[in-house]
């Protein structure tokens, strides 16, 4: 048994799909969605699989699916919770390597899939030197296109990004020859800002998250301040091009006040 696709679904499913997309409202979409798949490893034990690879393989094919929605609306950039920095130290060393092999495998076809762009966000000097430089050659080979941007998150770990715009602002600033005194008086939230691994880029509007869980995990903390959630109860690899549909609808209908 494998994981749902839209494909294998019949001809109710998708007259039901092609509804929810005429309900979208063009000019409310998200600039920039985050998705936290979860659920890789229920899935697989579900199926009697006797490793959580299947489920990850599984996961990370839902992910191509994923980003090819979320093109099809032109949303501009997607970011994907892949492997955290705490998932390194603390997962069973056999399931580390499958995922890293995973997503390495992830990251080298999205580099030749359209002209979608890929940028590494997280720790690379955590990372085995083979992923490294799979993610490193990624980012190079996309540098130049102008397509969906999409951000793997790999060795991420929001409060480490935190920890590492401070630490590069403190050495700009002591380059410069600045002092303590004058770096407090001037550091701001748009400072920090320019710091993150994510510069340049919109914050999510949307953050989705799979399997029915309900935390962040340390995903894009300082991003998410002002971020929209919206948890799904299916299962990673089970996860609907309906389910996302619906995400998007939900989405569009907030009324986002930014503390007005």
């Amino acid at each position: 048994m494998n994981a749902r696709t839209d494909a294998a679904l019949g001809p109710l499913y998708r007259l039901y799909g092609r509804r929810l997309r005429r309900q979208l409202n063009a000019e409310a979409l998200p600039h920039h969605v985050a998705m936290m798949i979860d659920g890789n490893r229920r899935w697989a034990r579900a199926l009697g699989y006797e490793t959580a690879a299947e489920g990850h393989r599984a996961g990370a094919a839902k992910m191509r699916e994923f980003l090819g929605w979320c093109d099809e609306l032109s949303i501009p950039v997607v970011s994907l919770y892949l492997l955290s920095s705490d998932n390194l130290l603390k997962r069973d060393k056999r399931e580390i390597h499958d995922l890293i092999e995973i997503i390495a495998e992830l990251a080298d076809a999205l580099s030749h899939a359209q002209s979608w762009r890929v940028k590494h966000v997280g720790r690379r000097d955590v990372l085995p030197s083979d992923l490294a430089s799979v993610l490193a050659e990624a980012e190079e080979r996309t540098r130049g296109n102008t397509g969906l941007h999409v951000n793997l998150a790999v060795g991420y770990g929001g409060r480490n990004e935190i920890v590492d715009a401070v630490r590069s602002i403190i050495a700009r600033h002591e380059a410069s020859g600045g002092t303590l005194d004058q770096l407090a008086a001037s550091l701001t939230p748009e400072m920090i800002g320019e710091h993150l691994y994510t510069v340049g880029q919109p914050d999510p509007d949307l953050v989705i998250r799979t399997s029915g869980e309900q935390r962040l995990s340390d995903f894009l903390l300082w991003q998410s301040a002002h971020s929209e959630f919206y948890f799904v109860e299916a299962l990673g690899p089970d996860l609907r091009q309906v389910d996302f549909l619906r995400a998007i609808r939900d989405y569009t209908t907030r009324d986002r006040r930014f503390g007005r």
